[in-house]
């Protein structure tokens, strides 16, 4: 039983000033802020810092990528199945490992062909997965082969980066193409991905790709429970892909 009662006001000497507590707070608020905006990186290439513009677009999407969003832990489980199998590939071919998260952003809360027919976990247009070594037919589909797939993402990541000699950049190519990013550089005379002024899916990719780095490396920060990962379910799903596609 509890008993209501009017509150007893003590007298307290030497308190802190409300105001005093409430800017306190609102530097420490900042003060984090501002440490994890420097500590977010791609490829251990960071974010500009003191950007108003970029820091709110990263505010943007960190929130977008939250549990309260998403409402899924599909990205957690797929990376659990998939990053043991990518990571080794990465490093066998001298790629950075944070590109284990691009699978993520291409085809992580999706399944199957796209609108524009790439497919697989990296999503490969059919010429360019021809082009870096994989079998793409009625039959067979190597695009659907994780192993064969992230082989193949690693050579053209390689020829990406003998390019533009920056990963931030190679990423923004692995999405709009090569040729089109060179002209963007080109026209705008600009070589700094959060700079260039470019189509709205490949300015934000970047920035897709630090925030689903963000959540699967801090999960609980941005609402997601320590559920059961069911791996075996993830990497099933990919071999029905696979099996249906050689049918």
């Amino acid at each position: 039983m509890f008993l209501y009662s009017t509150p007893v006001k003590h007298q307290v000497k030497n308190t802190i000033p409300t105001s005093t507590i409430s800017a306190t707070n609102k530097t420490n608020n900042k003060s984090k802020k501002s440490k994890l905006f420097e500590s977010l990186n791609f490829a251990n290439e960071y974010l500009p810092i003191g950007d108003k513009r970029i820091e709110q677009k990263v505010a943007r999407s960190l929130k977008a990528h939250s549990f309260e969003r998403l409402k899924t832990h599909k990205l957690h489980k797929n990376a659990k199945a998939w990053f043991p199998i990518i990571e080794p590939i990465l490093k066998q071919y001298g790629i950075p490992e944070d590109f284990k998260y691009l699978p993520l952003v291409e085809s992580g809360l999706i399944q199957g062909n796209s609108h524009r027919g790439a497919a697989g976990l990296w999503q490969f247009m059919p010429a360019t997965a021809k082009a870096f070594g994989l079998v793409v037919g009625s039959e067979v589909d190597d695009r659907l082969d994780v192993k064969k797939s992230t082989i193949a993402a690693c050579k053209y990541l390689k020829v990406l980066y003998a390019d533009f000699n920056n990963w931030t950049l190679v990423a923004a190519a692995y999405n709009t193409g090569g040729g089109s990013l060179r002209k963007s550089i080109r026209n705008q005379n600009q070589e700094d991905y959060y700079k260039l002024k470019l189509n709205k899916e490949t300015a934000n990719y970047v920035y897709k790709l630090i925030s689903t780095k963000e959540i699967i490396e801090n999960p609980s920060i941005y609402g997601y429970k320590g559920e059961k990962q069911d791996t075996k379910l993830a990497l099933e799903n990919l071999d029905a892909d696979e099996s249906a596609n050689k049918l």
